[in-house]
């Protein structure tokens, strides 16, 4: 019979995902000793090896590979029993904080907050922003309840997406650039001028650049102010591209030419351990109905 625990899977997944032990330890606030120990109390039990430790950093072994893969399943399958149950014992919530990417569309959620005042009205909330890695590591922190933020491939194991609408974005150059002469620019156009990017506010980023000339921006709308001053192009959400003091001096380019998708996920983020009280389970419902209405 084997004796692995949970602690043990999950030093295991986020070693994995940190990349070392010490950064592990660094997550989960426990000493890397303890992580080490853990990990080699796994692969004793199991019977095989997890990490080759011959290298300077951990790497993972054939075998580690594919129990990364089940372990990651299993930790998931708890996350939920554990947001089952809190839901279930969980009566409505007296505060929440919701975190927001500052490029979420303005009207639409104007609108859905004014909804939450009217049917909630004894709720305490705090609505806080950032870039969108800002939001995930807020609610992974459980500083925020709830993320609202356009996808990221990055988003911890520990969180939860559920897309609510889908938004199209723009390659968008101010209307004096070089580029905005060529109605559906190439791959080898674009890389000869600056591109903008997003990253969150620790200047990390997650998007691979199209150009060897980039600058990393932790706002679209930073971006957008950047792009109609003329220093490098961008793809931004539709809704930035249209915002009225940008509209006028930016122009949108055909992308039919560069082999990228221009539809941006946009959800919600929880940690996947937590419930969902009366007041989460509405905000789901009540933002993909008013998303369905306004698309």
């Amino acid at each position: 019979m084997m004796d692995w625990t949970l602690d043990q899977l999950n030093a295991f997944v986020i070693s994995v995902e940190q990349g070392s032990f010490s950064g592990a330890a660094r997550r989960i606030g426990k000493a890397q000793s303890r992580i080490s120990t853990a990990i080699s109390n796994l692969e004793a039990d199991l019977g095989f090896d997890l990490f080759d430790r011959s290298a300077r950093l951990p790497v993972l072994t054939q075998a580690g590979e594919q129990m990364y893969e089940e372990a990651k399943v299993v930790l998931a399958q708890c996350d939920r029993l554990q947001s089952r149950a809190l839901t279930l014992t969980k009566g409505e919530e007296v505060s929440l904080t919701i975190a927001m990417d500052e490029a979420t569309p303005t009207t639409v959620f104007e609108e859905f907050f004014e909804r939450v005042a009217t049917t909630f009205p004894l709720l305490k909330l705090t609505i806080i922003s950032g870039s969108k890695d800002d939001i995930a590591s807020q609610v992974d922190d459980m500083t925020a309840d709830l993320g609202i933020l356009f996808f990221s491939k990055t988003l911890p194991s520990s969180l939860e997406f559920t897309p609510i609408c889908e938004f199209n974005s723009s390659l968008i150059v101010a209307k004096n650039h070089p580029l905005a002469k060529i109605s559906a620019p190439t791959m080898q156009q674009l890389s000869q001028y600056r591109q903008l990017l997003i990253c969150d506010r620790m200047g990390y980023y997650h998007t691979d650049a199209l150009s060897a000339n980039y600058w990393h921006i932790d706002s679209y709308y930073s971006i957008t102010a950047f792009v109609l001053r003329n220093m490098g192009w961008a793809f931004v959400p539709d809704h930035v591209f249209n915002y009225s003091i940008f509209k006028d001096g930016v122009v949108r380019l055909s992308i039919e030419n560069i082999p990228t998708s221009p539809w941006i996920d946009m959800g919600l983020v929880k940690r996947r351990d937590q419930g969902n009280g009366p007041v989460l389970r509405w905000m789901y419902q009540e933002l993909k109905t008013m998303f369905a209405q306004h698309n």
